[in-house]
């Protein structure tokens, strides 16, 4: 029996619930469907659904596979469809993790374009900062910022992630405003933690003489955009990238300190699994991320902007 029509039946079976219906969609005998599952069991040498007399569940085996088995058969179709055109029909789910704050305030648009170009392509997002793993977790593609630590996975640079340091208004005209990064551990400062050592801030100066200051810990919390709130209620100083800080300096919420002095700047990356096959709507996802983010993020010319207007 041909693989992919046993999978084939096996997938229509779990999205219409019972054999009867599956055979239905395919147009074949219900008999003829429940050998290609069985089958298919045979071959793998496990089970992937719980038969009784009314309902039929997956195992936990076979949710996995069900999950393969629907890309695989929707990257064939894909596949068929770009050899039949000129240009092919890229559609099937696209699996994307990314980081929360940057995906809510900076990938809603560039999906809405993606989705409007190629329609028959639907996202299943992952909004998180925790890093998943991209095979293990059955992702397609993920957004990744800072250095990368898998050295297996495939990765295409996508901009320069900056940092600013900055505080409110309200703050500045209490505590007065540092003039140089040592003057930091004078002021409440609010850190991020999900990093190794968030109390540590490394700068280097004009002349490229490179510092470390240790900052007096006035709030920990692991969301960036908290810590941005938090600093333009008066809470304190705080460092983060300019993709989150940009909307509350341009708000005047926040204004930019010590910009004399540049903090680190961490790469964003698109990585992927090292797969022999990568499907046609993930490589054109990467290339369309690679050409959207191409040049100096709006961000970070914001930020410049408004740092200049300070000095």
């Amino acid at each position: 029996m041909d693989k992919f029509e046993d999978i084939q039946a096996f997938i229509a079976v779990v999205d219409a619930g019972s054999f009867t219906a599956a055979a239905d969609r395919l147009d074949s005998a219900k008999s003829a469907v429940s050998r290609r599952v069985s089958a298919l069991e045979e071959r793998l040498g496990v089970q992937l659904l719980h038969r009784t007399t009314r309902v039929l569940n997956l195992t936990e085996t076979g949710r996995s596979f069900y999950e393969h088995g629907t890309r695989i058969l929707a990257d064939l179709e894909e596949a068929e469809a770009a050899v039949q055109q000129e240009h092919g029909e890229l559609r099937g789910t696209l699996r994307f993790a990314l980081p929360l704050s940057f995906g809510v305030r900076h990938m809603c648009g560039p999906i809405a374009t993606f989705c409007k170009q190629h329609p028959n392509v639907r996202f299943d997002l992952d909004l998180n900062d925790r890093r998943v793993d991209l095979i293990e977790d059955n992702f397609d593609v993920a957004l990744r910022i800072g250095h990368l630590r898998d050295s297996s996975l495939i990765a295409r640079r996508l901009f320069d992630v900056r940092a600013v340091v900055c505080a409110s208004p309200h703050y500045l005209n209490v505590h007065g405003i540092p003039k140089s990064p040592d003057d930091l551990v004078e002021h409440q400062c609010l850190v991020y933690s999900n990093i190794p050592d968030p109390e540590t801030w490394n700068y280097e100066d004009r002349n490229g003489n490179k510092g470390v200051v240790k900052v007096k810990r006035a709030m920990t919390a692991s969301s960036g955009d908290f810590l941005c709130n938090a600093a333009a209620h008066g809470q304190g100083v705080v460092i983060q990238p300019t993709f989150i800080a940009a909307q509350a300096i341009r708000a005047g919420n926040l204004v930019p300190v010590l910009t004399d002095y540049s903090f680190p700047i961490s790469p964003a990356y698109a990585v992927y699994p090292p797969t022999r096959h990568l499907s046609y709507r993930v490589r054109a996802f990467i290339d369309f991320l690679v050409d959207k983010f191409s040049g100096v993020p709006h961000w970070d010319r914001d930020c410049e902007t408004l740092s200049a207007k300070q000095s």
